[in-house]
C-alpha cells in the first residue's frame, strides 16, 4: 500500500528503533518504505517521518554528518506532510538542556528542558509510562489523536520536555501532565506533526494515530482548518489526568531438553518440575504467549533469557528469532534481558562488545536492554575507581548510543537478615524492615547483589549498585528479591522502599506478586512506578484485566484497554 502521494520515506540517522516503526506501518499495511540515504530521498517525499530515541546532540550530529539538514528544514518549512518522534519531535525546537552547545533545527520557537525529580514530591526521571494528550483543537477540528478522547493513552519515555509559550503557542497540538509539570506532547502545525511520545509503542491508539497520518490528505495552507490557539487557551485547559501505573508480563524463557525455546517459572529458578532428571517446565510459546499479554492489555512485555549467561546472545539465533517474529504483532515496549555483556573471543567465535550484542537485541525489534551481570560488575569497577572507571562500562556505552531509557538495570538481591542495625558486614547499607521480621524477630536486613542468575554473590549491596548504575547513565531499575521469586506471597516492599529512597529513576517491582492487592501494595506502599508478574498470569490464575481493575479501583491511574480497540 502507498501513501496519498505515492512514496512514504523514514528518515533513520542511526540510533532510534526503526524496526519497531517499520513494524507498525507494515501492519497497518504500509512496506513500500524509502530510507533517506541523501538530501534527494527527503525532496522527494511526499511523506516524511523521523523517529529518534538517544541523545539530542547525537541526533543534531547525525543528521549533519548525513548532510541531511538543509533538506529537511526546507521540506518542514514549505508545510510538507512530516511526522517527528521523540527527539524527532524534540529537535524541531531552538535547544535543548540535553545539550545546551548544540543548536537545534529552530523550526518550532522554544528550548527543551529537564524534568525536575525534586519537585511534585519527588518523582522518577525519565517519565516513562502511558499518559492522556489533551488538546486545545474544538472536537469538529480532524487531528491525528484522542480518537477515544480521555481514555486516549500514549507511551512516553524521555527526561527532556519542551513547554508551551506566547511564542510557539500555535505550534501546540496537545499537552501533557507529569505530576506538578505540563509540558508540549504534541505539535501540529499545518501538515507538520511532532510527539513527545511513540505512537509505534503506544498499542492502537498509536496504530491510529499512525494511520490517520498515512492516509491524511495534505491541506494547501498553513493553518487551513485550525483555529488559532493563544497561550491564555493553554493555560485554561484541564490538564488532570496523570501518567498510569504500568502492568509488566515477564516471560522467563530458556531451552527445554529437546532444545526449543519455552516459557518457564519456578520457585527461586528451580524451573524442573521435579528432581534433576525432570524436564523444564514448559508453560507456552514465548511468541504465542507474548500475543496473547499484549491483546490482554500488558503495557510492556519482558522476555529474560534464563540460559544467556552461557551462550553468546549473538549465537542464540532462536531468541533473536522470537523477537523479531513478537514484534511484528506486538505494540507495546519489549524489553529483553540475558547475556547483555562483553563476550571474550574463543576459538569458536570472535569477541564483541556489550554494545554490539545490544544492538543486535534493538535491531531484532526490542526496546530496551536489561543488563544483570554486568551491572554488577560496573558498578563495582565504579567504586573501586573513585566513581570513575578506566574504561567506559556497559551502561555507559548503551546509553550513549540509544539513551538512558533503553538501559533496563535487572537486580537479583538475597535478603539477609540482621539482629541490630550495627550487625552489617563491611559497612553495607542496612533497611530497617517495616514489612516483615525475620525468622528470630530480626528487624533489619541487608540485600546482597548477585549475578548469573542469582548462582553467585558479590560484596555488594543493593543501594551501592542502584546508585552507581543511575550514575552511569541506567534508565530503569527492574528489583527482584530471590526469597520472594515464586512465591505468590507478595513483592518485598521493604527492598522497594529502600531503592525509591536511594535513586530517582522508574523502579519496576518484581518477583513475588500472587494477587492483584500485592501490585496496589507495591505502588502505595513503595511508590513504584511499575508491577512485573509472571507466573500468576502464566498459570491464569489472575488476569491482567483483573490487576488494572483494581489498581484503578484503590485510586491510580492505569491504561484501561480493550480487545474492541485492536487494529
Amino acid at each position: 500500500m502507498t501513501v496519498p502521494g505515492g512514496r512514504l520515506t523514514i528518515l533513520d540517522y542511526g540510533a532510534g528503533n526503526v524496526r519497531s516503526l517499520t513494524n507498525a506501518l507494515a501492519h497497518l499495511g504500509y512496506t513500500d518504505i524509502k530510507m533517506v540515504a541523501s538530501p534527494e530521498d527527503i525532496h522527494q517525499a511526499d511523506k516524511l517521518i523521523f523517529p529518534g530515541v538517544g541523545q539530542f546532540s547525537l541526533a543534531i550530529s547525525r543528521l549533519r554528518s548525513m548532510g541531511v539538514i538543509d533538506a529537511l528544514k526546507a521540506y518542514v518549512q514549505a508545510n510538507r506532510p512530516f511526522l517527528g518522534i521523540c527527539v524527532g519531535h524534540q529537535v524541531l525546537f531552538e535547544s535543548s538542556d540535553e545539550a545546551p552547545e548544540t543548536p537545534g533545527l529552530g523550526l518550532v520557537p522554544g528550548h527543551v528542558t529537564r524534568f525536575d525529580a525534586t519537585s511534585g514530591g519527588g518523582k522518577s526521571v525519565p517519565h516513562m509510562g502511558w499518559n492522556a494528550v489533551h488538546v486545545p483543537h474544538a472536537p469538529a477540528v480532524p487531528d491525528l489523536i484522542n480518537t477515544r478522547g480521555a481514555a486516549s493513552r500514549y507511551y512516553f519515555v524521555h527526561s527532556y520536555a519542551a513547554r508551551a509559550t506566547a511564542q510557539n503557542a500555535a505550534w501546540v497540538g496537545g499537552m501533557a501532565r507529569y505530576e506538578d509539570e505540563i509540558f508540549i506532547a504534541y505539535v501540529r502545525h499545518g501538515n507538520v506533526f511532532g510527539t513527545q511520545f511513540h505512537p509505534e509503542k503506544s498499542g492502537p491508539d498509536g496504530l491510529q494515530l499512525l494511520a490517520q497520518f498515512l492516509a491524511y490528505q495534505p491541506v494547501p495552507e498553513l493553518d487551513a482548518g485550525l483555529p488559532a490557539v493563544t497561550l491564555a487557551d493553554i493555560d485554561r485547559m484541564a490538564i488532570e489526568h496523570r501518567l498510569g501505573k504500568r502492568i509488566l508480563a515477564c516471560l522467563d524463557v530458556r531451552e527445554n531438553d529437546a532444545g526449543d525455546l519455552v516459557v518457564t517459572k519456578g520457585d527461586q529458578y528451580q524451573v524442573r518440575a521435579a528432581g534433576d532428571r525432570a524436564d523444564v517446565r514448559n508453560l507456552g510459546k514465548p511468541v504465542q504467549l507474548a500475543q496473547e499479554y499484549y491483546r490482554s492489555g500488558a503495557d510492556e512485555i519482558v522476555f529474560l533469557n534464563i540460559t544467556a549467561f552461557r551462550h553468546c546472545p549473538l549465537r542464540d539465533l532462536p531468541m533473536l528469532a522470537v523477537l523479531e517474529e513478537a514484534s511484528k504483532h506486538i505494540f507495546v515496549p519489549l524489553t529483553v534481558g540475558g547475556g547483555i555483556k562483553d563476550v571474550a573471543a574463543t576459538a569458536e567465535q570472535t569477541g564483541m562488545t556489550a554494545l554490539e550484542v545490544a544492538g543486535a537485541y534493538f535491531r531484532a525489534g526490542c526496546d530496551k536492554v536489561a543488563i544483570g551481570s554486568d551491572a554488577v560488575d560496573a558498578a563495582m569497577r565504579y567504586l573501586q575507581h573513585g566513581k570513575n572507571p578506566a574504561a567506559p562500562t556497559a551502561i555507559e556505552q548503551i546509553a550513549g548510543a540509544y539513551g538512558v531509557q533503553a538501559v533496563v538495570i535487572s537486580v537479583d538481591a538475597k535478603r539477609h537478615f540482621l539482629a541490630a542495625a550495627d550487625a552489617v558486614p563491611n559497612g553495607h547499607a542496612v533497611v530497617a524492615l517495616q514489612h516483615t521480621r525475620g525468622p528470630n524477630g530480626e528487624a533489619f536486613a541487608w540485600y546482597q547483589c548477585s549475578v548469573k542468575g542469582g548462582r553467585e554473590f558479590r560484596d555488594l549491596d543493593v543501594q551501592q549498585l542502584l546508585v552507581a548504575c543511575q550514575a552511569l547513565g541506567a534508565g530503569e531499575i527492574m528489583l527482584n528479591c530471590i526469597d520472594h521469586d515464586g512465591q505468590n506471597a507478595g513483592y518485598d516492599l521493604d527492598l522497594l522502599r529502600a531503592a525509591r529512597q536511594s535513586v530517582s529513576i522508574p523502579i519496576i517491582a518484581s518477583s513475588g506478586a500472587g494477587a492483584p492487592q500485592h501490585f496496589i501494595d507495591a505502588f502505595q506502599k513503595s511508590q513504584s512506578d511499575a508491577a512485573l508478574a509472571a507466573g500468576i498470569f502464566h498459570r491464569k490464575e489472575v488476569s491482567i484485566n483483573d490487576v488494572k481493575a483494581a489498581v484503578q479501583q484503590a485510586g491510580y491511574e492505569t491504561r484501561i484497554f480493550r480487545p474492541d480497540d485492536l487494529l
